[in-house]
């Protein structure tokens, strides 16, 4: 099974491209399941129902969110009604929406999916580490392929809890800090891992936002409005191969995709082998 990870979009223009790509990318990389971390997608800060139904119907299978999950309150509703889309695992229990999700592929293979959120740097949460252990043992013991978005700050944050989940879940791809790393590989378990998987929308930017803006306010201390940016749009995510039967990670490969590419996108030719 092939699964992809799409890393945080960033308002419209990482909507647009999701939109405007998935279906190709589907064909063309032979993708049996794709999951999108969309905190960012309401104009850079959180997510609308809206939003949640534009990328359902572009063919993302479950959405996962972060630290912005709550910024437009009209999603909780759609976090307590529906299974596709999941909050951080580690948040309070009161907290609107579902700790982990499982949801069939188009072939009817179930995969579970949740998401963590990390400690350092970020805002009070419970331990990773013990909510981790609280979902992997409320997921039926039959859904074999478990996939974890860590939305976090810290690379030590990420690759401590790729260790520990190492054979547990069959892949460990973290999200939040909009820059893809390049240190993606399976672990000695058979879990595939890797610090970021990158951001989908406007890279001539500071994490998505106009420079100019976020400069200004560094360098004097004056609030200004962060902004979507719009330049140098692309979708960037990692695409992990996964055997059925165990759930152990065979192979892992970073995707990018820019915008000038998407009228290449077809079903042929195939894409190039993981590695």
């Amino acid at each position: 099974m092939r699964i992809l990870l799409i890393g945080d979009i960033v308002g419209k223009p990482g909507v647009k491209i999701v939109t405007q790509s998935l279906a190709g990318l589907r064909r063309r990389e032979g993708l049996d399941f794709v999951i999108a971390n969309a905190e960012n997608s309401a104009d850079g800060s959180g997510i609308a129902p809206s939003i949640y139904k534009k990328l359902i119907a572009a063919g993302v299978d479950c959405i996962t969110l972060g630290d912005h999950i709550y910024r437009r309150s009209e999603i909780c509703p759609v976090l307590q009604a529906e299974g596709n889309i999941v909050k951080p695992a580690n948040y309070p229990p009161q907290a609107p929406g579902k700790a982990w999700a499982v949801v069939k592929s188009a072939a009817g293979i179930p995969v579970a999916v949740f998401s963590l959120m990390g400690r350092v740097f970020m805002r009070p949460v419970d331990c990773p580490f013990s909510a981790a252990d609280r979902v992997l043992a409320e997921i039926p013991a039959d859904v074999k392929i478990r996939v974890v978005d860590l939305h976090a700050e810290a690379t030590s944050d990420k690759q401590l809890m790729g260790r520990y989940l190492d054979g547990k879940v069959s892949a460990v791809l973290g999200t939040h800090t909009h820059v893809t790393t390049a240190d993606e590989q399976i672990l000695p378990g058979g879990t595939a891992f890797q610090c970021d998987v990158g951001m989908t929308g406007p890279h001539d930017s500071i994490l998505g936002r106009h420079y100019d803006r976020v400069l200004e306010t560094t360098i004097t201390f004056q609030p200004t409005q962060f902004d979507v940016a719009t330049g140098d749009v692309r979708l960037c995510g990692t695409i992990v191969e996964i055997d059925e039967t165990t759930g152990r990670s065979i192979a892992i490969r970073r995707l990018v995709v820019r915008e000038s590419e998407l009228s290449s996108l077809a079903p042929l030719p195939a894409g190039p082998p993981l590695m």
